[in-house]
């Protein structure tokens, strides 16, 4: 008979695991730095075009292209923390730091003692992903948690032979349809790992399937939203693979290793290696085999090439094991352990954070490999030459000209830069902002912006360009030499007009 653990013991029993002593020093230490990091680097080049378009939507239990969580948190803190990118970007720190945690917590239940946490919690708290979702407000940044979550819970349920688990990970599951339905994907790729490897038995165990009752129930409202409103996130995935798909089906395999980072790439293989092979870790090896399926899930979507990193950093915590007990017998490999993730980490955030002067960020290759930092770059500069061509109309000018833009990150700049220049409402016809309010009736003056105005012309007797966009700083993001045109005298009623402007991407 086993004795009972005692306080301060280095492992415990549960079920069949021996699970090491949680590595407090270096996880906490780790978790520290990287909070210190974000929360300085977080005003970095200001907003990202996803949170000027969040910022402007008003409360509600869906949107078409995505759940309430995100646009809440953004609106709320730009309303009562600070209109500023440092305010709304705090749940992404947090999530990031928490993620830091989740991760380090899957090396441990794999068996991973000090040196694995340690390895394991500095490495991913400075991988490319973490830093770049931990900077920026996405529904992606609460997703760092999401993911390896959901995973170090299915694990547990299974190593430590403990069901209950399970009902943990339906409530998880849950809550996180709040915030992205993406989860969903996570959860037919485990499907598909125990349909091809077993334990086949979990796939219709009623512990299995009160977890999926359970997040039913607890993502009931969103989902009945969702369901009521014709399954818009379906359109607009739809939408996105159509833009996408092409693009992301080629960049998608060789940003597997862009990801954490190319030196951690032989980390993440040796765990997927691991999974299969140690017989310890049988009894979760499909989840070695679910990363392939999400790999083809992903692939047929065409949606988005970062979607695999949340399973590859469950990979990733489970090549720290054997990758710390292999460095350990040699001091040499120990050495150049520690140099590679040490200039991974250098490399990570000065490709992930505002590290380069936003002046110089143009003549460095960084906005060709993070788009969030492209996107984040000239939103006030755009608006004012926005303004430059609604003040220069000719004569007083009509209250009843309105500005229309092509995308929601028009939209969001001039709704948080443009009132202090004396612009009007603006309206755009991409994804919520089409439904959010369209232009009055009796509307006879547009000043347009952006790259729908080949659609516009058709719908006006005249259209001028009168400027194009320049942030004057080099990067050649999407709003770059796009017109700013004023177009006169439409053609067709505005619910016509309205309805030619409507896109989802």
């Amino acid at each position: 008979m086993r004795s009972a653990p005692t306080e301060g013991s280095s492992r415990f029993v549960a079920g069949a695991a021996a699970v090491p002593r949680f590595a407090r020093g270096p996880v906490l230490a780790a978790m520290a730095a990287l909070a210190v990091v974000l929360t300085v680097a977080s005003n970095g080049y200001g907003f990202h075009r996803d949170e000027l378009y969040v910022r402007m939507l008003r409360p509600g239990w869906g949107y078409v292209d995505q759940p309430p969580l995100t646009p809440l948190l953004v609106r709320f803190l730009s309303y009562h923390v600070a209109d500023e990118p440092w305010a709304v970007r705090i749940p992404a720190t947090l999530s990031a730091v928490a993620s830091v945690l989740v991760v380090t917590l899957v090396t441990r239940e794999l068996g991973g003692g000090r040196g694995a946490q340690a390895l394991c919690a500095w490495s991913y708290a400075f991988a490319t992903s973490t830093l770049l979702f931990g900077h920026v407000m996405l529904t992606s940044s609460l997703d760092l948690v999401v993911w390896p979550l959901v995973s170090l819970l299915v694990i547990r349920a299974v190593l430590r032979a403990d069901p209950r688990w399970w009902l943990a990970v339906g409530v998880v599951v849950g809550l996180s349809t709040y915030n992205k339905l993406l989860v969903v994907m996570l959860l037919a790729a485990l499907a598909g790992g125990l349909a091809l490897v077993g334990p086949r038995a979990l796939l219709w165990s009623r512990w299995v399937l009160g977890s999926a009752c359970l997040a039913l129930l607890i993502g009931a409202p969103n989902l009945w939203f969702q369901a009521t409103h014709e399954w818009p996130q379906l359109t607009v995935g739809q939408a996105l693979a159509e833009n996408n798909a092409a693009e992301v089906r080629v960049l998608m395999w060789p940003f597997l290793a862009l990801l954490l980072g190319p030196p951690l790439t032989v980390i993440w293989v040796a765990g997927l290696v691991a999974l299969w092979r140690r017989a310890e870790w049988r009894p979760v090896r499909f989840v070695a085999v679910a990363f392939p399926v999400l790999l083809v899930l992903v692939f047929l979507a065409g949606s988005q090439f970062y979607y695999p990193f949340g399973l590859l950093t469950v990979l990733f915590a489970a090549g720290c094991v054997p990758t710390a007990a292999f460095v350990t017998r040699s001091r040499t490999w120990l050495v150049l352990l520690v140099a590679g993730v040490a200039v991974n980490s250098l490399v990570s955030a000065v490709i992930a954070l505002p590290l380069i002067p936003v002046g110089d960020l143009g003549a460095t290759p960084v906005p060709d490999i993070n788009q969030t930092a492209r996107d984040s770059v000239g939103w006030p500069r755009y608006v004012r030459q926005v303004a430059a061509v609604y003040d220069g109309l000719p004569g007083p000018v009509d209250r009843r000209v309105v500005i229309i833009t092509s995308n929601y990150g028009e939209a969001g700049a001039i709704d948080r830069y443009g009132p202090e220049l004396g612009l009007p409402q603006v309206y755009s016809g991409q994804n919520q902002l089409h439904f959010r309010a369209r232009p009055p009736s009796t509307t006879k003056v547009v000043v347009f912006v952006g790259g729908q105005l080949p659609t516009a012309r058709t719908q006006f007797r005249s259209c001028h360009v009168m400027a194009r966009l320049d942030n004057r700083l080099g990067v050649d993001n999407e709003e770059q030499g796009e017109p700013v045109a004023v177009c006169r005298q439409p053609r067709h009623p505005w619910d016509v007009i309205w309805s030619s402007l409507q896109h989802y991407d």
